[in-house]
């Protein structure tokens, strides 16, 4: 018997062995790991590749998140493979990863390369005949007025840190520009293409840095002002933060190719073969681009849209064998060289077919809703824009300014002595400030205060009096409460998006996201405070013939300070850390600096902000603590301060 098992488990394995193996596929011994990119061409390349990569070859993919500079070093060091979109010649980091042998940059994904400079819009030229070339600006300055600061124009920059930033800076001065245009930054790219949405709703001039393929650039209608020819040699200088030459060149044309470590290539032949065959039309990137903005897509999604609409451009990128798997899960079918489409396959839709949900959302109504209200009230939010920098933050900004930093320092000694009344902790707000100027951070901490007091101050003028209000009302508790638990848990950063288009780049769009973001913890506490007070002390103050008025000042308001003042503490901590993120749309401060190391990966540069930014809100905090607390308490304080030590 057991002859017989043995005999027919022998006869099995000879024919399962003599059936023919598929050796055209490749397999991954580990999984393929893409950079996570953030702007839509490179999402949706990115999207292409690992459609490519999963369903043509069968390996397995991750997408790691990060910043360009992050990307670009984790692929040196093969923590991740692929970057779906680079350009060459941008990078330092890159270049250097490729000089050891580390990176390669391969293929050619678009035809005839990326193009980039400096644009205004299409009907400022038609405004406009004479503004043609860079030399024309000086005479066309007017038009491009900066609100933070009248007595010049603006340029709108690319986000600190990336590589454009610095030869944009180093073109705004050897063409002499520098003198009369400041050099505006935007933060983050969704924060300069929101910007430059804005100005096109509402018809209004802007001077801008931009590049393509992007959706924006499918979008509106764009014009580049002329600049000399391109010269290498000058071009490498201006990349450098601290070159020495003072040429003007124009913009190089720069190829796109994918970003691959070496041990990549050497352990996926197959695969790299595929990347240098990839290349796109700039018609078929460019449109590509704007469906997928314009129908709301991620980037994979408009990757199995392009893929499935058009198998006879990646066709010929792959093996047959591939292109096969790839069509089978596209739901389409390949016949020879000839390709049928599979009509119910390429209808279906991208959302999951088994979903027990129905398809609602609120985004596009809102997102046509704020470009309604940009493009048809925009002047009135630029109005208050002007108002609020004229006679709040600039004023601010301006006194700080002239204040001596010894002086600001010391006085910030007193009244941190004055609060607590212990010599050393006053003496360590003072040497905690002079650490903060020796790192060469004065000017922002300058920046940060004045979006600080301001903020700090429409928050109390504010807040304040409607908590007062609500502590009378229950119906008025009823209604603002649910307001203020959607402006508490919405996350801080979708306040940053309409105040951005309503109010444009820079510091005051950062002052609204800031007093909606700290508001709700000062209202709640002040109605608290006030609906706590000694219910017989009212009715005291009631027998004696008090009004409500009187009841208010002399009974409520004092018995519940402990309370506001905590709300006060509250508003201002919660007001410090949005005006950090606030730099994200251009809001110039201490944040600047640490989202700016962020994006470089300057570690000494992220540190000394940080450590500016903690020393600030320890002094700001235990000040305002101290003199929040009751009058009992606050007695307490100073004499424990008054006691010897030991």
């Amino acid at each position: 018997m057991r002859q017989w098992i043995a005999f027919s488990l022998l006869l099995i394995s000879s024919l399962l062995l003599s059936l023919p193996v598929s050796a055209a596929v490749p397999t991954c011994q580990a999984p393929i790991k893409f950079g996570a990119l953030t702007w839509e061409s490179g999402q949706f390349t990115s999207g292409v590749l690992k459609y490519i990569i999963e369903s043509g070859y069968g390996c397995q993919v991750e997408e790691v998140p990060g910043a360009g500079p992050a990307l670009e070093t984790a692929l040196s060091q093969d923590d991740i493979q692929v970057i779906g979109e680079q350009w060459i010649g941008r990078s330092p980091i890159m270049t250097q990863a490729i000089e050891q042998n580390k990176v390669a940059v391969i293929g050619d994904t678009l035809k005839g390369g990326a193009t980039q400079g400096w644009y205004v819009p299409k009907y400022v030229l038609d405004e406009n005949p004479g503004l043609r070339r860079y030399q024309d600006l000086p005479k066309y300055a007017e038009l491009f007025k900066d609100s933070e600061n009248p007595s010049k124009s603006r340029f709108m920059n690319c986000p600190s840190g990336w590589t454009c930033e610095i030869f944009n800076t180093r073109l705004l001065k050897n063409t002499g520009l520098e003198s009369d245009f400041n050099n505006a930054h935007p933060g983050t790219g969704a924060a300069l293409d929101a910007e430059i949405a804005s100005a096109f709703e509402q018809h209004k001039p802007l001077l801008f840095y931009y590049w393509q393929p992007t959706g924006l650039m499918a979008k509106y209608d764009f014009a580049a002002l002329e600049f000399p020819a391109h010269d290498d040699a000058c071009w490498q200088d201006l990349l450098l933060a601290d070159g020495t030459a003072d040429c003007v060149s124009g913009f190089p044309v720069s190829p796109l190719g994918i970003a691959v470590s070496t041990p990549f290539i050497d352990a996926n032949p197959e695969l790299a073969d595929v990347f240098k065959k990839i290349q796109f039309s700039p018609a078929e990137l460019n449109g590509a681009i704007l469906e997928m903005s314009e129908s709301k897509r991620s980037g994979e999604e408009q990757a199995f849209v392009f893929l499935r609409d058009n198998p006879q451009v990646w066709q010929q990128w792959l093996s047959d064998e591939a292109a096969t798997n790839l069509a089978a899960k596209l739901g389409i079918s390949l016949t020879g060289a000839a390709i049928v489409t599979d009509k119910t396959a390429s209808s279906t839709n991208l959302a999951d077919p088994s979903s027990i949900f129905p398809s609602w959302s609120l985004e596009s109504p809102l997102n046509n809703t704020l470009a309604s209200v940009v493009r048809n009230h925009g002047d009135v939010f630029r109005t208050i824009s002007t108002v609020a920098l004229t006679y709040l933050l600039l004023p601010i900004e301006r006194l700080l300014t002239l204040i001596p930093a010894w002086l600001i320092i010391a006085l910030v000694t007193v009244l941190a002595w004055f609060a607590v009344r212990k010599i050393w902790f006053a003496l360590a707000c003072g040497a905690g400030l002079f650490l903060i100027g020796a790192f060469g951070l004065w000017g922002a901490l300058i920046d940060t205060l004045a979006l600080l007091i301001v903020s700090v101050w429409v928050t109390v003028v504010i807040g304040i009096p409607i908590g007062i209000a609500m502590s009378g009302s229950k119906l008025l508790r009823k209604i603002v409460t649910p307001i203020l638990d959607v402006m508490q848990t919405m996350p801080s950063f979708v306040y940053l998006i309409p105040v951005l288009m309503l109010f444009g780049i820079g510091k005051v769009p950062a002052l609204f996201a800031t007093i909606i973001y700290a508001l709700p913890p000062l209202i709640r506490l002040t109605t608290l405070g006030i609906t706590q007070v000694n219910h017989e002390m009212v009715e005291a103050g009631r027998s004696f013939g008090s009004t409500h008025l009187q009841l208010l000042i002399w009974i409520k308001l004092p018995q519940a300070l402990p309370s506001i003042m905590a709300g006060v503490n509250q508003a201002v901590m919660m007001s410090l850390s949005m005006v950090v993120l606030a730099s994200m749309i251009g809001a110039p401060g201490l944040g600047e600096d640490v989202l700016q190391s962020i994006q470089t990966l300057n570690i000494g540069q992220g540190l000394q902000a940080g450590t500016a930014i903690v020393i600030v809100a320890i002094i700001i905090d235990r000040i305002t603590q101290a003199f929040g607390q009751g009058k009992r308490a606050r007695q307490k304080t100073i004499e424990a301060g008054r006691r010897p030590i030991g």
